[in-house]
């Protein structure tokens, strides 16, 4: 293969063109500092709010984005939605400094493909924008489900007009697939549920891609959304799975 400028020509890898997005400026400068030795991976641009974000994801093209949820000028949901309705092939890895932040839960919603705190490692920072662009989530399942449930909960008692509206139709799934379903949506990874149903996992990974399909969802983070805002999951379930 011959080497290009998107291409790592030790690893064989494309490089992963990355857009970090902070208002802290020493937060943007450890995060390039960080990334800067990560093979096949490399910062094309940095930006202190949402909309410049957006300005500089049009012009670099990146593949991921690094977001920090809470800017000003425009916020990082703001943002997040507007890149995966603009540049759906830019995705965005979502930042915040606290596990328990409502705006990120909006941030998947949004389109984020991930979650990572701030207080993270550099190994898992790394591992998650590889995991992103991808096209994976990059969510610990039990985090994400403590973060839905805290996010189930707000929407309960919110007043009427500010309720998002229930998911979609979802009869369309078989009573299997509403098992594998709740499974996910309670924190269980996809070993853990082949276990559960005693089942191969590349059988729960095929049922896993049926329900996407059926759901009309992305990933396992917008599934997961999707079963608490249908109700097939009770927000204290998220807590305690077992």
């Amino acid at each position: 293969m011959s080497g290009t400028d998107a291409v790592d020509e030790d690893a064989g890898e494309r490089t992963i063109r990355v857009l970090i997005a902070d208002d802290q400026p020493l937060v943007r400068r450890g995060l390039a500092l960080i990334l800067g030795p990560a093979p096949a991976v490399t910062v094309v641009a940095e930006a202190e709010n949402g909309e410049q974000a957006l300005a500089l994801a049009r012009e670099h093209l990146p593949d991921v984005v690094v977001m920090d949820i809470r800017m000003p000028v425009l916020d990082g949901v703001a943002a997040t939605e507007r890149l995966a309705r603009d540049l759906p092939e830019c995705r965005v890895l979502a930042l915040s400094t606290f596990d328990m932040d409502e705006y990120v839960v909006a941030a998947l919603r949004a389109g984020a493909y991930g979650f990572l705190p701030k207080d993270s490692s550099p190994e898992d920072l790394v591992a998650a924008i590889r995991t992103v662009r991808a096209g994976e989530a990059a969510v610990a399942p039990r985090l994400l489900s403590r973060l839905i449930s805290a996010y189930v909960r707000a929407e309960q008692v919110a007043p009427p007009g500010r309720r998002r509206p229930a998911a979609g139709n979802t009869v369309d799934l078989t009573p299997r697939e509403v098992e594998v379903w709740r499974l996910l949506a309670t924190g269980l990874d996809n070993n853990e549920i082949a276990r559960a149903l005693e089942i191969s996992v590349s059988t729960v990974k095929n049922y896993i891609t049926s329900i996407y399909d059926k759901l009309g969802v992305r990933d396992r983070a917008q599934a997961v959304i999707a079963a608490y805002e249908s109700g097939l999951v009770a927000a204290r379930q998220a807590a305690d799975p077992d």
